[in-house]
């Protein structure tokens, strides 16, 4: 199977995968709101499908042949972690059709204390096939991915965690994710806050091996908003 699904990360390359997410307190929850989006993400030549949940992958591949990483986001008590966190969620991909299973791979504290690379060898053992993608904040841990043997990194987190609060992927013309991309030879997906046509052209530029773009796209709540306060100030 995983020979099969060699061809993935070319697939994707130097293209546009659309984040199909909606979170149970947003109004698109629903798997079957998921595959329509994923469906209009096909029509407007996506390469590529993030999605979050069986049920939501489930329903994303019936409406498009497009690769699909798929995660799982799980709040825990005695950890920040919420993407693909535990052995639990793991599973829960490992039971999908998606190609792909990004997880935190941050170097903050995970559930039950467990390491990073203790991780990691559990889910070979759990799924033998699926890609894995490291979703990274800083440098060091894009190399600390690398040397774990994931097959690919993406900039997901940068901003959202301890080390990184205030920063921006764009931020000195994107030098972040240059650092990256100049230091580790697995392929780096770039995202988070890619949130217009330039954004995305310009990583491309810089070698990303290809943009994934969520909010500017399929959350039509923050869409509204951008222009509601726009016209308002």
């Amino acid at each position: 199977m995983r020979r099969q699904n060699e061809m993935i990360l070319d697939k994707v390359k130097n293209g546009i995968i659309v984040s199909c997410q909606a979170l149970e307190d947003e109004p698109l929850h629903s798997p079957f709101i998921m595959g329509r989006m994923a469906k209009a993400a096909t029509e407007g030549k996506a390469v590529g499908i993030r999605a979050n949940s069986a049920a939501d992958i489930k329903e994303i591949k019936k409406n498009t042949k497009l690769p699909v990483i798929g995660i799982v986001k799980k709040d825990y008590d005695d950890s920040p972690i919420y993407i693909t966190p535990t052995d639990k969620e793991i599973k829960e991909l490992a039971n999908t059709d998606c190609e792909m299973i990004a997880l935190d791979a941050t170097i903050r504290h995970r559930h039950n204390n467990q390491s990073l690379k203790d991780f990691v060898k559990k889910i070979r053992e759990i799924s033998t096939e699926k890609y894995l993608m490291a979703d990274i904040a800083t440098l060091d841990e894009a190399i600390q991915a690398q040397q774990l043997g994931f097959d690919c990194v993406s900039t997901t987190l940068i901003g959202y965690t301890e080390q990184t609060v205030g920063q921006n992927i764009a931020d000195n013309d994107f030098d972040i994710l240059k650092q990256i991309l100049g230091t580790v030879t697995i392929p780096v997906l770039a995202e988070g806050h890619i949130d217009t046509p330039e954004k995305a052209k310009r990583c491309l530029e810089l070698g990303a091996h290809a943009v994934v773009v969520g909010s500017a796209i399929t959350r039509p709540q923050l869409i509204t908003r951008r222009f509601t306060e726009f016209v308002s100030k």
